[in-house]
């Protein structure tokens, strides 16, 4: 069946001894891991937990937060991976809205629990580490079987993960992932993607959101080695690339950049990379070919929704198409539509819709959003681009505001409500602009009640005092006198960061 319950089970059986997964200096292979694995999910069973069960984690990455997703697949618990940077009703909003049953998270991260637990409806709460608040992950953990865990059958339309959008204020919306998504993430990107049971593929970046999930399953679908880091470092980078004779790579723009940046990222120190691939936001043109000078043939780029439509441009289309994000995967379809939901013929801009295979179960407990995200099976991408002759996709803006800055999706009405919250404060508008770094960062336009009284530096600082997320920091704030506005009176975002960029 069209589960991944079974995979890492699979792999024991047939290749017991083959390199499964490498963090610091824990090397296992698929027969220690699965054991590994089986104690932590009879773990989860030996307190009561079952099927549909929801684990949240608040961990970084971690050994312990990559067994644990494996852990859910095996028991059937729905795994919520949380970002560690979440804090306060951010944190509360995504633990309750989930129903988790299960808190797994690590000692450094403890005293933000405490800070709101008894907000918190869930009081399960495992430690990696020793901490007497408490009870001991590993504790737990020892005292179970390695043999495999008993549980009820798990089906393929059975939710593994909620994985969530937003919820650092406000409502939180949590994105529902099967059993046969992931399983399809496996198989299909497994082939797209060029993978075999001798790739070796790097992690570098945060495993908490949804595109490390287009190498982690592949990785278990296929039995090959996966290297996960416990944080992105561009040196370090290079230096795994080299000695641990990486073939496949996961990286966001920002981390892309910052790669081209250091010395050791150069033609000899990669010569076993046979991918790369760029996903979270755009990544320049410049940077594209300065890349594919230092790795030629290796670059490929993803552009998708969590919701689960996506685009994929191909290492062999770098060079005719290096301005697009692709084209559909197999199995998947696209159209471009106007306002009325119809299609729209190649070379005009619409809104991009698209259905397939690997689409969401839904929002989780949000019919009416789910039903406006899904229409007739298509997905509402709320993002504008056109077609080529060819079929392939060059993107174009955001129906919707959304700035994705590092990789992460960060919504400008979280970060305008907190910038309400100053005193001087009239109104306020966020946008995204382009950024070396992060690929976007927001920018904050406000009208403030009187110039004289508060200055820009001000709205900044206290704006980035309030906001926990690293990636929903404000790069900067402009002061204006009145908001660009369509005759419905809505602010024209678009043309607000024109104004900034001075066109």
């Amino acid at each position: 069946m069209l589960t991944i319950s079974g995979l890492l089970t699979r792999n024991a059986r047939f290749r017991p001894e083959h390199t499964a997964f490498v963090y610091k200096s824990t090397r296992l292979t698929y027969r220690e891991l699965n054991a590994s694995v089986n104690k932590l999910a009879n773990a989860f069973l030996n307190i009561g937990l079952k099927k549909g069960d929801k684990v949240s984690t608040l961990l970084p990455n971690s050994a312990e937060l990559y067994e644990t997703y494996w852990a859910c697949a095996k028991t059937g618990c729905v795994c919520l991976p949380n970002s560690p940077l979440l804090r306060g009703q951010g944190l509360v909003n995504l633990m309750n809205n989930g129903d988790t049953a299960l808190i797994i998270t690590c000692k450094s991260l403890v005293p933000y629990i405490l800070e709101v637990q008894a907000d918190i409806d869930c009081k399960e709460i495992w430690v990696i580490d020793d901490e007497d608040s408490f009870k001991s992950y590993h504790n737990q953990k020892a005292l179970q079987p390695e043999t495999e865990p008993k549980t009820e059958e798990i089906l393929p339309d059975d939710p593994y993960n909620i994985m969530y959008s937003s919820g650092t204020t406000g409502l939180p919306k949590g994105i529902v992932i099967s059993h046969q998504v992931r399983a399809l993430y496996g198989s299909l990107f497994a082939n797209y993607y060029r993978m075999s049971p001798e790739s070796v593929v790097m992690h570098s970046g945060s495993i908490v959101f949804n595109g490390s999930f287009l190498t982690l399953m592949p990785v278990m679908f296929v039995g090959a080695t996966y290297i996960l880091m416990d944080h992105f470092d561009a040196d370090e980078v290079s230096e795994v690339i080299k000695t641990e004779k990486v073939t496949h790579t996961i990286l966001v723009p920002s981390q892309i950049v910052s790669c081209l940046h250091t010395k050791g990222f150069v033609k000899e120190n990669l010569t076993s990379l046979e991918y790369i691939l760029s996903v979270g936001a755009p990544l320049m043109l410049e940077h594209k070919e300065e890349l594919n000078r230092r790795a030629p043939g290796v670059f490929y780029e993803l552009y998708g929704l969590t919701e689960g439509f996506m685009t994929v441009l191909d290492k062999t289309d770098f060079h005719k198409k290096a301005g697009s994000v692709g084209c559909v995967p197999q199995l998947m379809e696209m159209k471009i539509v106007d306002d009325t939901g119809a299609e729209l013929p190649h070379g005009q801009i619409g809104e991009i819709v698209g259905r397939g295979p690997l689409l969401m179960s839904g929002y989780y407990k949000n019919p009416e959003q789910t039903a406006e995200a899904l229409k007739d099976g298509w997905l509402q991408t709320g993002d504008l681009g056109y077609v080529d002759e060819d079929g392939y996709l060059f993107l174009t803006g955001r129906k919707k505001d959304l700035i994705i800055s590092g990789g992460v999706n960060v919504y400008p009405v979280d970060i305008e409500e907190i910038i309400a919250k100053h005193a001087e404060v009239k109104d306020v508008a966020v946008f995204g602009i382009p950024h070396d770094e992060w690929g976007e960062a927001p920018v904050a336009a406000v009208i403030v009640k009187d110039k004289t009284n508060v200055a820009k530096q001000d709205i900044l600082a206290f704006a980035n005092s309030k906001l926990d997320a690293r990636y929903q920091k404000v790069c900067d704030v402009i002061l204006v006198d009145d908001f660009p506005k369509n005759v419905a009176g809505k602010i024209l975002k678009r043309e607000l960061k024109e104004i900034y960029l001075g066109k």
